[in-house]
This record gives C-alpha cells, sequence and structure tokens, in this order.
C-alpha cells in the first residue's frame, strides 16, 4: 500500500496528512512546483481532498491514472462528479459524522435568532442594560418548522425541533416513505405552511437561489430562515432585501454565497445572525471526518472498494479500471 499515491492539493488536518503518510506516498500540493507535479502525475491515485478546492475535469486530467477523490465534508459541488463517473473515477464524501454537530447548529441558530440572543449578550456587554432592559423578542411557541431537503442531517434538525415542541413539515424531490411529517409540493408551498425555514439542501446548479424572493415573501412577516447548507441555495440579494423591507422577520446563517466574504448589509443589520460557516466546525466531528477521509483511501488502496462513494459514481463493487 506504501506506493499508494495520494495528493494533497490544500493543507488538511493532521490526522488526513498522518493518517495516509502512515501507509501512503503523499504528495502536498502547496509545497511542490509545477514541474514536480507533473513529473509524479502518472503515480498518482487518489486525491485527498479539503476545503471547497475545485476539482474540475481540467485538473483531474492531469493523472492519467487517478483512481479515487475522497472529499472532506458532505457538500461536494466543488468536484466535477459528471466528469469523474465519465472517466472511472471514484468519488466519497464524509456523510454521517457530521449529522449530529451541523444538526445542533441549525438548532441555535433557531434559538439564537428568535429570541436574538446575540443581539442581547451586546446590549449587556455595551453597558445598555443599565439604562434600560432588552426588548421583548419573538419566540418559538407554536411555530412550525419546514425542512428543506429531510436527509439525514434533516432528520436529525427535526428530531431535535420536535423536542421543542415544534411541528415539523418538509419538502424534497419526493415524499419519502415511512417519515410522518406533512410533504409539501414545492418550496413555496413549504414556506406558506411554515414559519421557521430550515435549508439542509445541497448546493450546486440544480438547487441554485432556490429560495428567492417569491418563497421569502410566501414564508411571511413572521418568518425566519435558517441556511446551513450552502449560500448558493438561498438568492442572498433577495434575503437582503427581504430583511432590510421586514418582509421577513429575521435569518440566521452559517453559509454565504461567496465565502468568506459577508455582504455588509447582513453586517449591518441586528436582526441576523450571522457564523462563519461552522456547521461541523468542532474537533471531535472534524477529526471524524478527517479519518473517513483517509479511511476511503486506504479502504481503496487495499482493494476493499470505497467506504461511502457519492451517489453520482455508484461503486458496484468492482475495480474502477480509468478509461
Amino acid at each position: 500500500m506504501s506506493s499508494f499515491h495520494v495528493l494533497i492539493p490544500v493543507p488538511v488536518l493532521s490526522v488526513v496528512t498522518d493518517g495516509l503518510a502512515s501507509a501512503c506516498r503523499i504528495t502536498k500540493l502547496w509545497e511542490a512546483d509545477d514541474a514536480t507535479i507533473e513529473q509524479s502525475a502518472a503515480d498518482i491515485r487518489g486525491i485527498a481532498l479539503g476545503g471547497h478546492f475545485p476539482v474540475d475535469g481540467v485538473f483531474m486530467g492531469r493523472f492519467p491514472n487517478l483512481e479515487i477523490v475522497s472529499n472532506f465534508g458532505v457538500g461536494y459541488n466543488n468536484i466535477d462528479t459528471a466528469w469523474a463517473a465519465r472517466h472511472g473515477i471514484v468519488v466519497t464524501n464524509t456523510p454521517d459524522v457530521l449529522n449530529e454537530e451541523v444538526a445542533d447548529t441549525a438548532l441555535g441558530l433557531i434559538i439564537s435568532t428568535a429570541r436574538q440572543l446575540p443581539a442581547a449578550e451586546r446590549h449587556l456587554r455595551a453597558g445598555l442594560w443599565t439604562e434600560r432592559p432588552f426588548p421583548l423578542t419573538a419566540t418559538l411557541r407554536g411555530r412550525t418548522v419546514g425542512i428543506l431537503g429531510l436527509g439525514r442531517i434533516g432528520k436529525a434538525i427535526a428530531k431535535r425541533v420536535e423536542a421543542f415542541g415544534m411541528a415539523v413539515v418538509y419538502h424534497g424531490r419526493k415524499p419519502q416513505p415511512g417519515v410522518g411529517y406533512l410533504y409539501c409540493p414545492s418550496v413555496i408551498a413549504l414556506a406558506e405552511a411554515c414559519d421557521i425555514l430550515v435549508v439542509i439542501a445541497p448546493g450546486g446548479a440544480e438547487t441554485k437561489h432556490l429560495v428567492d424572493a417569491a418563497v421569502l415573501k410566501a414564508l411571511g412577516p413572521d418568518g425566519i430562515l435558517i441556511n446551513v447548507a450552502r449560500g448558493s441555495v438561498v438568492d442572498e440579494a433577495a434575503l437582503i432585501d427581504a430583511l432590510q423591507s421586514k418582509t421577513i422577520l429575521a435569518a440566521g446563517l452559517d453559509v454565504f454565497a461567496q465565502e468568506p466574504h459577508v455582504p455588509q448589509a447582513l453586517l449591518d443589520m441586528d436582526h441576523v445572525v450571522l457564523l462563519p460557516h461552522v456547521g461541523s466546525a468542532s474537533t471531535h466531528t472534524r477529526n471524524g471526518m478527517g479519518q473517513l477521509v483517509v479511511d476511503n483511501l486506504l479502504s481503496w488502496a487495499a482493494g476493499q472498494g470505497p467506504l461511502t462513494p457519492v451517489p453520482e459514481t455508484p461503486w458496484h463493487g468492482e475495480t474502477r479500471v480509468r478509461s
């Protein structure tokens, strides 16, 4: 297995580099010059991917014997999976290990946004409590949570908000068998049926601006938008307009359209809770994700196949041969 050569394009957690270095040959792209990469291109069989480094057909095409791209994270819209599938390259991601952490973050945003907890803390820290009490806030009582994307994380969020006494409705490509929540046939219908809309749908071209001005209008003046998915799923300009015009009550955002850049208009509003994409960012969970990146590569290198292949590059049990 030590002959299995893995390219690491950007710095990653030590659990990844150490785990791979103990069993494989690794090349760190940021430490190698172009000549070195070109010389070793034919030897590279795996990529350990972190962050949102773009991996398109041009990039993968530089490595004629590439077999597998192991992605750090559930979302993988930065990878051209269609190109990979056509060329016999497996793509894996890290599902399940971050479900609970992201669901916790979503719940934290729901509570913080409805009760304006960050604004209340700023009020106290600024010394304003001695002058006047913090204004009364909205509540979670009697609310319905709409979940856009009832996958693994969506179900974990639903479980949490049910424990808080809130009803759950959802929308996805189709109704899910065995799910007791009300299915809404469109995003508009979902927004009309709820007053807290949680976005946990995958990113990519198919879901770009799925939450637009019409959806925000349907959510209504008591509505709260929570986004723990990808910034591209929400029309950010429409969201800013809806918040400024009080078309909706508030928003809690962990993701943005052009990360790490956040529009000044969002920063200027007190009825928005903003986080720097930390949904899964605990040491425990990120190490678990990193270990799964390693495990996918080592399992593949040992001839045992990938552990968590994405649907676009399904695994049928055979060893793929690069075409």
